[in-house]
């Protein structure tokens, strides 16, 4: 397929260079702006919304810039989600264009992928603008009070350096104990600064019979092993003193089977606990996709929706509070939390959930684990966001992936297939159209999780590509979430070969130019409002090469990605460009020429970022 721009093409997005109010009170209006080439005969544009679910059209204004046009019209805010669309004439009529979330469309359409506004509150900046930086407790770092913990009859202790059994047919997975504790990563926050990480987020803390802590055995303190809730109350300080935020990890949907409310409810059938879970009379219960270790948790009960998420006394509440004071919870599973079969109460456990860390904290950040659609779950008055597999992880897996890797699928019974840029594009803008732009914009960038394979591994070991991949990470909408290792070039064929123990005692292992990269990116980051907050225009798309920009109103990027080499390319109404970042030696200022700019040829795998000049 040939090479396609794609600056021409007619745009919106929910950024503030097309929105004027991401947050809109109810019942007020905000302004929307739909840009367009003055070469685009466009004669009319209507901005279509809904008005209590009925179609209603608002004209648009022009405005002519140069060879830009921009269309201005007023959107009201009468319903807490506004969905709205444009209607794109030319030709007197006869031809009809919709601008949706999705991108253009030639036919009629459902109202699914229209952009969305919504009234509720936004995530609180210090997420929407931070780094996040994932760590396994067991695998992290030790620090000297781990050699004098004893180790539990369930766990099977492992040296540092011994090799992670991480197949899920060994019964020794789950139970292989490294013995990192929270102490430890205290120690190491000048790595996490390093990074260029300002959010802790840590797996569970909670007592559990495994080392990944899912299967809690209660949620009133912090496993010894760990150092107990003074070692939390530690960490918290060290992250807070630093001007950080610290995230804790729940699992709302399930428990484990030695939890003290399963204990009492299975010795009892009378037991209060008993209406926690879902019980048939013959005492078996409902579980976590077949594994009796893990029961579920009846959220139509509203007992164990105060116990666990409802008001200052539940597990939700009591961590958000002194001397732990985590900033918001990570909620594991939230996908499944309070659905089973014909019942379905996720919404009211999410907005109970928000509502909870609201009352007690300024500016809380609740994200839920979503792996596939959460489309509707992230609307805005119950999750924030969501850890975005779907909408990034995919797309990016999908077009860097090394044919011959070993990496395990996750999520699916098959490696993702190896796509070239304009099927990943269509994937980026299928699942940005699907969850909405703030949603999308708050929702996590994943390369790589405790579930996954490690991103090294995923594209065969090539620091190269695995640089461009953080290059996306860190420049695409959405919050990096950088899981402890990956900066460093650290390989694992699935999730639990990807918790290898982080290796301190062997700094001549690591990647140091993957970790300058990872730092140099969230200065970048950090440093650029339009790589936080901007926009996103596609500008350039082939097989090998993936360009865009990020448009604010205070300056506008340019982010090139190519996974392989690829030739040079010219973007029309481009400007010149300052170069300030290369993911590999090399890369050079942006000269205009009299089509546009032309962006350099490249010998091989690279992302470079360009400030370009006012146009």
């Amino acid at each position: 397929m040939s090479p396609v721009s794609l600056l021409h093409d007619p745009h919106h997005d929910g950024s503030p260079l097309y929105v004027s109010d991401e947050a809109p009170e109810l019942g007020t209006s905000a302004t929307v702006r739909v840009r367009t080439s003055a070469d685009d005969p466009i004669e009319e544009v209507w901005l279509r919304t809904t008005y209590d679910a009925e179609p209603v059209y608002h004209p648009m204004t022009t405005t002519t810039v140069g060879d830009v046009v921009w269309w201005e019209g007023r959107l009201p805010v009468h319903n807490p989600v506004t969905h709205y669309r444009f209607l794109l004439v030319r030709s007197g009529g006869e031809e009809q264009e919709w601008l949706t979330g999705a991108g253009l469309v030639d036919h009629d359409l459902p109202d699914a992928a229209d952009f969305r506004l919504t009234a509720h509150p936004p995530a609180p900046d210090w997420g929407r603008d931070g780094v996040v930086y994932q760590v396994f407790p067991d695998r992290f770092a030790r620090s000297a009070a781990a050699d004098l913990r004893e180790v539990p009859d369930w766990a099977l202790p492992a040296e540092w350096d011994d090799e992670v059994v991480f197949e899920g047919s060994d019964p020794r997975t789950p139970m292989q104990l490294y013995g990192g504790d929270l102490d430890g990563i205290t120690e190491h926050l000048d790595h996490v600064a390093a990074v260029g990480a300002d959010i802790v987020y840590t797996t569970p803390v909670f007592p559990g019979e495994s080392n990944h802590r899912y299967n809690a055995t209660t949620f009133t303190e912090v496993d010894p092993l760990l150092g107990g809730s003074e070692a939390y109350a530690r960490l918290s300080a060290a992250v807070h003193e630093r001007g950080w935020r610290i995230l804790g990890d729940l699992t709302t949907n399930h428990t484990g089977d030695t939890h003290e409310w399963f204990l009492s409810a299975v010795d009892d059938p009378r037991d209060p606990h008993r209406s926690f879970y879902y019980f048939e009379d013959d005492g078996t219960y409902a579980d976590w996709m077949g594994h009796g270790t893990l029961p579920k948790i009846n959220h139509a009960n509203l007992d164990v929706r105060h116990a666990m998420v409802d008001g200052p006394d539940s597990v939700v509440g009591r961590w958000l509070q002194p001397p732990y004071s985590v900033d918001g919870w990570r909620i594991d599973v939230a996908n499944m939390t309070g659905r089973l079969g014909a019942i379905d109460v996720a919404h009211e456990v999410a907005r109970t959930v928000r509502a909870t860390a609201a009352a007690l904290h300024e500016d809380p950040w609740v994200i839920g684990e979503h792996n596939h659609d959460a489309t509707g779950d992230v609307d805005g008055d119950g999750w924030h966001g969501t850890m975005n597999y779907s909408g990034f992880s995919w797309p990016v897996w999908s077009w860097l992936r090394d044919p011959a890797s070993p990496a395990r699928a996750f999520g699916r019974p098959v490696p993702v297939p190896r796509r070239g840029g304009v099927a990943v594009v269509d994937t980026f803008r299928a699942w940005q159209g699907a969850l909405g732009w703030r949603a999308t914009a708050t929702s996590w960038n994943i390369l790589g999780s405790h579930d996954s394979a490690r991103i090294r591994t995923l594209v065969g070991g090539d620091a190269a590509v695995h640089r461009v991949a953080a290059g996306l990470q860190f420049t695409m909408p959405g919050v990096p979430m950088v899981f402890a290792g990956d900066e460093i070039g650290l390989e694992g064929v699935n999730g639990e070969d990807a918790r290898r123990p982080m290796p301190w005692h062997r700094r001549e292992e690591w990647d140091a130019q993957t970790l300058a990269t990872y730092a140099d990116l969230a200065r970048l980051r950090r440093e650029h409002p339009a790589l936080r907050r901007g926009g996103l225009r596609w500008a350039h798309v082939d097989a090998d090469t993936i360009a865009y920009l990020r448009e604010h109103p205070d300056q506008t990027v340019l982010v090139v990605a190519r996974r392989a080499a690829g030739g040079a390319f010219t973007l029309p109404a481009a400007t010149a460009g300052r170069h300030l970042f290369g993911s590999e030696p090399g890369g050079a200022d942006l000269a205009p020429g009299a089509d546009g700019v032309e962006v350099p040829r490249s010998p091989g795998s690279r992302l470079d970022i360009w400030e370009l000049d006012s146009e």
